[in-house]
């Protein structure tokens, strides 16, 4: 115990002094948001890594997808990294800076507000982000309750509480900055420790080859198991695993959707110059691989210790179920205690950085696209910056509220608000960012589309699996918005090429990188 609380003591005290040593860096609302667009590699990646990763991966989906696909469920930790880190900094990287610096944009609805020429567009959007960002702020708790009931005998509701106060502190006194840079210590504390927690829980198992071996052993289980597949055996630790198509769409969720989320692509906003850019994409798809392929690894053996206490359990129907968000903290609690304290600090960082990119990027969306806008239209920088510092410790206790009487569509919800957010937001972004042709109208078909399909799919269940849904919703909107651009009026193209004059910029460079 004693170990463990020092771990906690010094982390806690490196992350208040990180947020005071920033103060000086968040006086303006460009400093506040963005930490002045001066951000640099290292600390720009991971800022995107850190936000992508919580202890909803962690504990969460680590936990549940690797009950249900096995030791393939590394591809999911893969994908993020190739698809949800690596194609988006070469994708969006580069022109969302560059862009969003011409539109003067500092939030995602703002910028589709000006991209776009729509004050509508940028209302909607910043209250589709409120809505889907909340919950999804109080989810990142979730994980946190099952860790502190193994590793220490503390009420969750006091976890909850010193984390919210922590996190609330250093996101008011040093905004995006002290984000940024605690970003960075919570980054390194996460790479380290998930590294020693897999070879701990696979030298509890007699190493790499026999976990793999009596993972082969276990039966095949119908309730999560393709049909033309049910007569394999040792699926769990196959190639593919006993579901390929849902694990598909897990991929596709978990990865693509970061490109339309909008406190990961706000990341792109704050990079310094061509160097962070290159430097950042490198380390930032380092970081992927190690944490989110290391996250899925590990949950991969989870089936190894079904038998333990709290893992299957009964359903309040009578019926055997299982209880994924146990399975996880379950593998760690046969962990030496130094160990231990590592892996509460490292699930302390991953939700915590989480935490502060979503409320940084709530309280400045709703400042900036839906209360300045529309409510105070003359409010001065000083206050506009006073206002989000108050929202931030808002909507910190909003999350505390939900997270302390969770109602029971919490968990629904929190996988659905990346299908709403992605589905509404990340066709017309990115089109946005490459085509003069996109329309206004495309942008509120995907609107539509990603918020109606995804509320109508909560109650209806048209797609069964809300992880489907939202990766078919995502699929959809890449779709619809060219489509509905192509038959709808065009915008202003002089307005438009104005716009895009930004990527046209000459620039000299050393013959090295461009050989003329």
């Amino acid at each position: 115990m004693a170990i463990k609380l020092v771990l906690l003591i010094i982390f806690f005290a490196v992350m208040l002094g990180i947020g005071i040593y920033s103060r000086q860096k968040a006086k303006s609302v460009n400093d506040y948001v963005l930490g002045g667009r001066t951000v640099g590699p290292w600390i720009s990646a991971f800022a995107f890594g850190t936000s992508y990763f919580s202890s909803v991966v962690f504990i969460g989906y680590a936990g549940q997808f690797g009950w249900k696909f096995g030791l393939s469920s590394t591809w999911i930790g893969l994908g993020n990294a190739f698809i949800g880190s690596l194609l988006a900094w070469l994708i969006l990287g580069r022109r969302t800076r560059l862009m969003s610096q011409k539109l003067d944009a500092k939030t995602m609805p703002e910028y589709f507000g000006k991209r776009f020429d729509s004050k509508s567009l940028r209302i909607v959007g910043s209250i589709i982000a409120f809505i889907f960002l909340v919950p999804y702020t109080a989810g990142v708790y979730n994980g946190l309750s099952r860790l502190f009931g193994m590793a220490f005998d503390i009420d969750y509701r006091i976890c909850v509480i010193v984390m919210a106060l922590l996190t609330g502190a250093y996101v008011v006194i040093g905004g995006y900055m002290a984000t940024a840079l605690n970003d960075f210590v919570q980054g390194i504390i996460m790479l380290i420790g998930i590294c020693a927690v897999i070879l701990a829980v696979l030298n509890g198992q007699g190493g790499f080859l026999n976990a793999v071996k009596e993972l082969s052993k276990v039966a095949t289980d119908p309730a999560v198991t393709t049909p033309a597949l049910s007569e394999s055996q040792g699926l769990f630790a196959s190639f593919f695993g006993p579901d390929p198509l849902s694990l598909l769409g897990v991929i596709v969720l978990t990865s693509l959707g970061t490109w339309g989320l909008p406190q990961m692509v706000h990341k792109f906003y704050a990079i310094k110059d061509e160097k962070a850019v290159k430097t950042g994409t490198v380390v930032s798809t380092f970081f992927a691989i190690i944490i989110a392929g290391g996250c899925y690894f590990l949950g991969g053996f989870g089936r190894l210790f079904g038998s333990y206490p709290g893992i299957q359990i009964t359903n309040p129907d009578g019926t055997p179920g299982i209880a994924y968000d146990n399975i996880v903290p379950t593998m760690l609690s046969t962990l030496p205690d130094i160990l231990i304290g590592i892996v509460v600090v490292l699930v302390f960082s991953a939700s915590m950085s989480t935490l502060s990119s979503l409320v940084l990027t709530s309280s400045s969306t709703l400042t900036l696209d839906l209360i300045k806008p529309v409510l105070v239209k003359n409010m001065k920088e000083k206050t506009q910056v006073r206002l989000m510092q108050v929202l931030v410790m808002v909507f910190i206790i909003i999350s505390v509220v939900i997270a302390f009487n969770p109602p029971t569509f919490i968990a629904q919800l929190m996988g659905v608000s990346w299908g709403a957010l992605a589905g509404a937001f990340l066709a017309p972004f990115m089109f946005g960012l490459y085509s003069k042709k996109i329309t206004k109208a495309g942008v509120w078909a995907s609107y539509i589309l990603g918020v109606g399909f995804t509320v109508v799919n909560m109650f209806c269940h048209i797609i069964e699996s809300p992880i489907n849904a939202g990766a078919a919703t995502m699929v959809a909107g890449l779709i619809v918005v060219p489509i509905v651009s192509a038959i709808t009026p065009k915008p202003d193209q002089e307005k438009v090429a104005e716009i895009f004059s930004c990527y046209e910029k000459r620039v000299s460079v050393p013959e090295k990188e461009n050989l003329g």
